[in-house]
């Protein structure tokens, strides 16, 4: 059975959560997490400057990233031939202008402008360490794309992002088109296919699959592209980990620290399918290990609150999460994907 809003929203407020639990322990090992926070790791998010648990830029580029999408799908009402990808890219432009920065390049875009819902929550102008990659590419005067590439990157930036790929129908196949975004920003091709395997999940999931089983196609999915081999068998690896009974520790030696895409993803995939049934369990493992914990908690929260819905969600944390409203909403209108009213086009320029 389809999944419902309780699912959309489950899926980006899960992420959020993955995110802001990894956030604190982002920069270091799994002893120093152990030594700061005992000897079960971290196990709740912690309070920011204002009581809130603060996002970072994984999920500020989700939210820019469905905005995107959002704003593709009001400019296929009035037109079929819409550059999908040049309009995320766009709304990149919008995330940059919010940490700072401006590209000259594109100036006519009118990124700076204050049209569309997002762009006009002032919490999104708050500076969580936005990746490097993703800020030089985004400054370029060429846009990325899969024939030509701005860099050599494999790194997570692309598939952090990409779960809201696979919430909304926009008439393409969403393991393409995020594969399209991933190149954007990210010119390996293993940066970019790990982008287009959680959109594939996802997609997966809200159509209803079990997560096994979004698991499984999606991996026959990537096998029909090009150069998949390298992340093919480290999914591969991760599923079979985690119908060992090894550590978890000893299996994340083996996955990696999640700094690129294909171990981000890989790491996530390991801790939904040791959890699938319970949230907080799941991003717990997903955050208390050596690497890049915002990003493998992000990714693991889009995968079981896709599966699960808000309802499974820690309902404690949501309560003290940082833009939790303006999250699940975006969430609910992937959902809806169009709605042909003026307010919707105001909350959403075709542009």
């Amino acid at each position: 059975m389809r999944k419902d809003q309780d699912h959309y929203a489950g899926c980006l407020l899960g992420g959020a959560l993955g995110d802001t639990l990894g956030a604190p322990v982002e920069f270091i090992n799994h002893q120093q997490i152990l030594h700061r926070y005992g000897l079960s790791g971290i196990q709740r998010p912690q309070e920011g400057e204002a009581g809130l648990f603060e996002i970072t830029d994984d999920t500020q580029m989700t939210l820019f990233t469905a905005e995107g999408l959002l704003r593709a799908r009001a400019a296929q009402a009035s037109s079929p031939e819409v550059n999908i990808a040049a309009v995320v890219h766009h709304a990149y432009l919008r995330w940059l202008h919010t940490q700072g920065e401006d590209n000259p390049h594109f100036s006519d875009y009118g990124y700076h402008s204050d049209d569309g819902f997002l762009i006009q929550q002032f919490e999104l102008f708050k500076q969580r360490s936005p990746g490097l990659t993703c800020t030089s590419a985004l400054m370029r005067s060429e846009i990325g794309t899969l024939q030509k590439a701005l860099n050599d990157s494999k790194g997570c930036g692309a598939v952090m992002r990409a779960a809201p790929v696979g919430m909304i129908d926009l008439g393409v196949d969403p393991f393409a088109l995020s594969c399209q975004i991933a190149a954007l920003t990210h010119g390996h091709i293993d940066g970019i296919l790990s982008a287009g395997v959680l959109a594939q999940i996802i997609h997966d999931l809200m159509a209803g699959l079990e997560l096994e089983e979004a698991i499984r196609h999606s991996l026959d999915v990537l096998r029909r592209h090009d150069r998949h081999e390298r992340l093919s068998a480290r999914i591969e690896q991760a599923v079979k980990l985690a119908r060992s009974e090894q550590p978890a520790v000893t299996c994340y030696k083996q996955l990696g620290q999640g700094w690129v895409g294909d171990e981000a993803l890989a790491i996530a995939i390991y801790c939904a399918l040791k959890s699938p049934h319970d949230f907080k369990q799941g991003v717990i493992m997903a955050v208390n290990h050596d690497g890049d914990s915002d990003s493998t908690g992000a990714i693991c929260g889009n995968i079981l609150g896709a599966c699960l819905g808000r309802t499974a969600l820690p309902q404690d944390w949501l309560a003290q999460l940082e833009l939790c409203q303006v999250i699940a909403a975006i969430g609910q209108d992937l959902l809806t994907a169009y709605r042909d009213d003026e307010e919707w086009r105001v909350k959403y320029p075709g542009w």
